[in-house]
């Protein structure tokens, strides 16, 4: 028989239980089926909930639910789900077998506090078609004069496709609106899981301080699921923008860049991706214990 399952709600990607992005951590799943897991994800309410069992192999085999539907892979509850584990058994490496593919991540102590790095599946980047480029300037309302020239309009990969813009004018990133019911359908036509991206560039000066950081962004992600309309923190697409700046030529790798999120709902959060000369991308952050 089974274990009753165990469900968890953590913070990710943050220190803080009022901020960073809240997710669903269900220890001990192996006995609930599809529609247990979509039930469990809606009464729990968040963006999404890993779904964790033991493998036969020695992985954790992990499946990801939003309140709607099966999500391929997340990050943010990748991160929470790791840090779960490492508060059971220790600080380590373990893999997460995941729809996506097996997912690699190393959990440390740092500051008294424990850090969470996952690597990505190997990362692929697509041309953004411009009748799709069109609809979503259409949904946000942002015009095609505030994007921003160096970072042109892509579809990315890394688990889950992720279109992504890049907003050149910080007054049109901070005020862009869209109908939520409108962002779900678009988003279901075209077979985007996760969210779609909306990135702005931040000037040095609007950094952390932290000198080894290269390239830093905001970020805003849109993903209306339920009550949720913006995502505070995206694992998943911080690692997407990985692939898509080194596929650019935007970094020069080994790179660096933080990605700060959650600003505009209330969650501040901060990303760290680490973008190799080749592979997966590596995404890194903390996560607590809600309530």
């Amino acid at each position: 028989m089974n274990p009753a399952p165990e469900i968890l709600r953590y913070a990710a990607f943050t220190s803080d239980p009022a901020g960073g992005n809240p997710a669903g951590i269900v220890l001990d799943a192996a006995g609930l089926d599809d529609a247990d897991m979509l039930r469990i994800a809606a009464e729990i309410g968040y963006a999404e909930s890993a779904f964790i069992s033991d493998d036969a192999t020695g992985s954790h085999r992990v499946r990801f639910f939003s309140p709607h539907a099966e999500v391929p892979f997340c990050g943010h509850a990748t991160v929470a789900g790791a840090i779960a584990i490492a508060e059971r058994e220790g600080p380590g490496h373990v893999r997460f077998a995941t729809p996506v593919g097996d997912v690699d991540i190393e959990t440390s102590a740092v500051d008294g506090m424990l850090r969470a790095s996952f690597t990505s599946v190997e990362p692929h980047v697509e041309e953004m078609p411009a009748p799709v480029l069109e609809a979503l300037l259409g949904l946000t309302g942002i015009p095609a004069e505030a994007l921003d020239p160096r970072h042109p309009p892509r579809i990315a990969f890394a688990g889950n496709r992720h279109p992504v813009l890049v907003v050149a004018d910080a007054d049109a990133f901070d005020t862009f609106g869209f109908d939520p019911a409108e962002a779900r359908a678009l988003m279901d036509e075209h077979g985007w899981p996760a969210t779609i991206t909306v990135l702005r560039r931040l000037p040095d000066a609007e950094g952390d301080g932290d000198e080894r950081a290269g390239l830093r962004f905001e970020a805003r992600n849109i993903f209306p699921v339920g009550a949720i309309i913006e995502d505070p923190a995206t694992g998943a697409a911080a690692a997407a923008v990985g692939g898509y700046l080194r596929a650019l030529g935007a970094v020069e790798p080994p790179a660096r860049v933080l990605i700060r999120q959650g600003r505009h709902v209330g969650r501040p959060s901060e990303l760290v991706v680490e973008i190799p000369e080749r592979g997966g991308i590596v995404v890194s952050g903390t996560a607590v214990p809600i309530g």
